[in-house]
């Protein structure tokens, strides 16, 4: 990836995270617990890919690269959880492009691995 495609992933990432938190301030149902880890996922998956992409060695890239997939799926299922305990909508949206993120990150891994195969 060029630096321009991963500054370009890193700001999505933050714009996410930026929603995400906006959108948690404004939900005033949910409880302190879901809004905390919602908001620490969110947050973590751009803070572990930039730190990928300053990674000194290939196998720190790869291990923030996995965390940040994880960190995207476990925002994904927060998600789900607000989706179900709230009528707000706009949920739905972020929900995608958790999941886009997610395969996005997956898509690096394969890379790596069809890489390393080689």
């Amino acid at each position: 990836m060029t630096d321009n495609r991963h500054e370009q992933l890193e700001k999505r990432m933050m714009d996410f995270a930026v929603q995400v938190v906006r959108l948690l301030n404004k939900e005033k149902s949910l409880s302190h617990r879901i809004t905390d880890q919602l908001t620490r996922s969110s947050t973590s998956i751009g803070a572990n890919y930039a730190e990928a992409c300053n990674s000194p060695s290939k196998q720190d890239f790869r291990n923030k690269i996995f965390i940040a997939k994880k960190e995207a799926a476990e925002t994904r299922y927060w998600i789900d959880l607000v989706i179900e305990l709230t009528s707000n909508e706009d949920w739905k949206e972020f929900r995608q492009e958790a999941h886009e993120l997610l395969m996005i990150l997956q898509s690096i891994i394969n890379t790596m691995r069809k890489g390393s195969a080689k």
